[in-house]
């Protein structure tokens, strides 16, 4: 059975106004055309509805019960749609959104902020994964959409960059490396590193650098979160390769550390990703544009000496 909304209006227009040419007028259609799917809706059905004749059109014992129960549902039907365009127009809702833990640590508060205080009627509710959960979230439709590291296989995903940023060495104020101007990552060789560990997006990124520039480097702790990572180098356990946001965030020299871009600047791409070929609810649209937004305004120049070198 294939019966469309349009027949099911077109009959109660023809109901009402008993009278097929006035039922035209009402919903737009020529009297052929009105006949036509009243004809294809009672071959549908297997019944007849109405009781033609030269004057006036009378509904059957099937049409009284099809106008009845087809009138209720159709009115439900423009209520909850009504209701869903509501929500869109008047920005009430929930968005989901997983983010990977440095994003969610240094990018995602103030997003959920500042949703919070320009549109106090939607909830974007953060799902904090590591990367590859992140990005399984938004495959599986867990999530609206993902805020993630550049995906290794993002053949199934709609991907916009927002956000490009470069790394940084982290040591302590008294360390060797802090003393120079500019530190390349060649100058990391002989140095243990504390780094992200492999389920951070960042890190393939890292090892690749590493490996062209610095081959012979020891890393001698991997951990999931950039705290984690600040504190041991304040304990002198090594020195560490972090994105910018962290550094921008962590406010590292309270601590005692000093940060200085690497050299030559390689940038990890900051991505939004949702499921290919699926078009985003205009409350979804709204949170993903102020997620760019928030993340572009972050994309100020960090100088290689951004701190001061120690003599």
């Amino acid at each position: 059975m294939n019966i469309t909304l349009r027949q099911l209006r077109v009959f109660l227009a023809v109901a009402q106004q008993q009278n097929f040419s006035r039922a035209g007028e009402a919903v737009g259609l020529t009297q052929p055309a009105v006949s036509r799917s009243i004809t294809d809706l009672e071959q549908q059905l297997g019944v007849q509805l109405l009781h033609r004749s030269t004057r006036e059109v009378e509904l059957s014992d099937a049409g009284r019960l099809l106008q009845g129960r087809a009138a209720r549902v159709l009115d439900e039907l423009d209520a909850a749609l009504l209701e869903v365009r509501g929500l869109a127009t008047q920005r009430h809702g929930r968005v989901r959104v997983a983010s990977s833990p440095t994003l969610s640590a240094h990018l995602m508060p103030e997003c959920i902020a500042r949703c919070a205080q320009q549109h106090p009627g939607l909830q974007l509710q953060l799902l904090d994964r590591i990367q590859q959960g992140a990005l399984d979230s938004v495959r599986a439709g867990e999530v609206d959409f993902g805020v993630v590291i550049d995906p290794t296989e993002p053949e199934d995903l709609h991907c916009e960059a927002i956000l490009s940023e470069p790394f940084c060495l982290v040591c302590p104020a008294g360390h060797a490396l802090a003393r120079l101007a500019q530190v390349h990552w060649r100058d990391l060789a002989g140095h243990p590193l504390v780094l992200l560990d492999h389920a951070s997006g960042s890190r393939r990124l890292i090892d690749r650098v590493l490996e062209q520039h610095a081959p012979h480097c020891q890393v001698v702790q991997q951990v999931g979160h950039t705290t984690t990572i600040f504190s041991m180098v304040q304990a002198g356990l090594g020195v560490a390769v972090v994105p910018r946001l962290a550094v921008a965030e962590q406010g590292v020299e309270s601590a005692g550390l000093v940060h200085r871009l690497l050299l030559p600047a390689v940038e990890r791409q900051i991505m939004l990703v949702h499921r290919r070929h699926r078009r985003l609810a205009p409350v979804v649209q709204l949170v993903w544009d102020l997620v760019r937004e928030v993340a572009q305004a972050r994309a100020h120049p960090l100088t290689a000496t951004a701190a001061p070198a120690i003599s």
